[in-house]
């Protein structure tokens, strides 16, 4: 997603290159780790393909690590060498919701260690690791999705032609949180399992209503005001993140809480199961909104490169999630093939948009802002 650019040459020096350092560079990390989360669940449970896919889980999961930990650095050092431009940045109503990649990617990462981790051994690090960096992302999640709303509040450049998809970001961040705590809840004892599946529910409805308020906002702005410019466009399809997220989080909140449900579990199971169905049916409607959209884009003229472009990955990679996870729950063979489907297309954004990263740092144009 591009925002106002600057004189800096195609190649900057380091110096230049952190103070514009984008705030949406942990989108890759996001749209990388939660390949390895899908891949490690074998889509299409394929009893031949199951070495492969946990192997292939555990290689995208170290990946989206070791991003994190490259990425992560020049995220806190510009802070501290350039805070005037990274809180212009936050300022900013189309670069200050990409703060929210940063907890977003290390509570995907909490996600993927999770799901990898009986393939990692030493199950008492994980766990440490788990909650460590859960801890991390929940307090950043929940301070930025506040402190952003703040300053679109106050801010008088923010106006109804500023409204995009990437005000998503916050919302579906808060919407992550239950999946990170849910790997908790057996080792703790179950009056703190109880009260650590009520925080879940409790980011769960935060990250939703802050979803569907930025929804009427976008879907007023696409109604009654031009589209926004191309750079933006891959911004549309991150509505797909809070869809999938919010259906996977109800699924696994019911499966993680039956032990606290008694013999109220089955019921709880299924309407849940029917809720998240029905979110999962919203983000039909999205993805092929979303697709219509950016082919209108590719035929007026094409989408320039740029760090946004991570947008079509993970948002679309937790719909895929959902998906796969209601095909088991369903125990829908149409719906598993879909979720193969999802998770192949997934893979082909994310070999496509590697692609463009790579060649954009060959060039300095990851630097252009």
């Amino acid at each position: 997603m591009a925002v106002a650019t600057t004189s800096a040459p195609a190649v900057a020096m380091p110096l230049g290159r952190l103070r514009g350092f984008h705030p949406g560079w942990f989108g890759a990390v996001m749209g990388t780790a939660v390949i390895g989360i899908i891949a490690y669940q074998n889509p299409g449970n394929s009893a031949a393909l199951r070495d492969a896919a946990h192997a292939l889980g555990v290689a995208m999961v170290a990946l989206g690590a070791a991003l994190a930990t490259v990425l992560g650095v020049p995220y806190v050092v510009r802070w501290a060498r350039h805070p005037e431009a990274a809180m212009a940045d936050l300022r900013s109503p189309f670069a200050g919701a990409l703060y929210g990649t940063f907890p977003g990617g290390i509570l995907v990462l909490v996600v993927g260690l999770a799901t990898v981790g009986p393939s990692l051994g030493a199950p008492d690090a994980v766990t440490a690791a788990i909650t460590v960096l859960g801890i991390v992302g929940i307090v950043l999640a929940f301070a930025i999705s506040v402190v952003f709303a703040y300053l679109l509040f106050v801010e008088h450049q923010v106006g109804p032609h500023t409204a995009n998809g990437a005000w998503f970001i916050p919302p579906v961040v808060n919407i992550i949180v239950p999946l990170a705590l849910v790997p908790l809840l057996p080792h703790v004892a179950a009056p703190e399992a109880a009260t650590l599946l009520a925080v879940g529910y409790a980011f769960f409805g935060m990250g939703l209503l802050l979803f569907l308020l930025v929804a009427s906002l976008l879907y007023d702005r696409l109604v009654f005001h031009p589209l926004p410019a191309a750079p933006l466009a891959p911004s549309l399809w991150i509505g797909l993140g809070p869809v999938g997220v919010g259906s996977l989080v109800l699924l696994r909140l019911a499966q993680a809480g039956a032990p606290l449900w008694g013999s109220g579990a089955s019921t709880v199971g299924t309407l849940s199961t029917l809720a998240a169905t029905a979110l999962w049916g919203f983000g039909l409607w999205w993805l092929a909104a979303a697709a219509l959209l950016l082919a209108g884009y590719l035929r007026r003229g094409g989408l320039p490169f740029g760090i946004g472009w991570w947008a079509f990955t993970f948002p679309l990679g937790a719909f895929a999630a959902s998906t796969l996870g209601l095909a088991r729950a369903w125990n829908s063979g149409v719906l598993e093939g879909f979720a193969v489907f999802l998770f192949l297309l997934l893979v082909a954004f994310w070999l496509l948009v590697t692609a463009g990263t790579m060649q954009a740092l060959r060039t300095g144009e990851a630097w252009q802002r």
